[in-house]
């Protein structure tokens, strides 16, 4: 038990760290040029992609087999594209100019919350697995999320929203990264064989936010080859 609220107090502090970095970069870092933004979006996708492939899924796969680690994959990839569908609908609900950008800010906050709960599953996920594992993943995603803060904050900062405010909704979103962290941890304790498929979710999970979100916004925001 005291193991699991361990693994637990990782996953949530590194997610309310990395999204409060972030959140506070907006407000106080002057003129982020795109080009900047789109190589820490760039650089946070190389390592995520490389955790994944030669960290993530081999585990599994050593675990489980390659067919439950399979099982798995393709079980976070379809909970990320549900989470997707149900934040564009969200979304969709915008209708006031005027509130567009404070509204903007919160949609992005819940996309982000919602988005950080798997990361934390495999946080979890990783450290029953190994402790090695769980500290390359928390670090990773850690660094991932401070520009899914600054994503939150820079709309938020537009509305006339006061930093303090801001930063208080950017640790928020960080929040469900340890509910997903006790989460993994706890069913990662049932047996080797369901920690595969934990990892296998996780891996899933992460390299659906890696090319359907990551890449592409970096690409909009900078197309050249320098971000690559």
């Amino acid at each position: 038990m005291v193991e699991l609220l361990k693994i637990t107090a990782i996953g949530l502090v590194s997610g309310m760290l990395g999204t409060s970095i972030g959140g506070l970069a907006a407000f106080f870092v002057r003129n982020v040029k795109n080009r900047t933004l789109s190589f820490i979006l760039e650089f946070s996708a190389g390592l995520m992609t490389a955790v994944v492939c030669f960290e993530l899924i081999p585990e599994a796969f050593r675990l489980g087999g390659q067919s439950l680690s399979m099982i798995g994959l393709g079980i976070g990839v379809c909970s990320l594209i549900l989470i997707e569908d149900f934040v564009k609908k969200v979304e969709s609900m915008r209708t006031s100019p005027r509130s567009g950008l404070l509204r903007a800010g919160v949609l992005m906050a819940i996309g982000i919350a919602l988005h950080n709960f798997p990361e934390g599953f495999a946080v979890g996920a990783g450290f029953q697995s190994s402790i090695t594992l769980g500290v390359t993943l928390t670090a990773v995603i850690m660094i991932h999320d401070i520009p899914e803060g600054m994503a939150i904050a820079v709309p938020l900062k537009a509305a006339g929203v006061r930093p303090i405010k801001a930063f208080i909704v950017t640790a928020l979103s960080g929040i469900p990264m340890g509910i997903g962290a006790f989460c993994g941890a706890l069913l990662g304790e049932v047996s080797p064989l369901f920690i595969s498929i934990c990892l296998g979710f996780a891996g899933g999970a992460m390299l659906y936010v890696v090319y359907a979100e990551l890449v592409p916004e970096s690409k909009r925001l900078y197309y050249g080859r320098f971000s690559s």
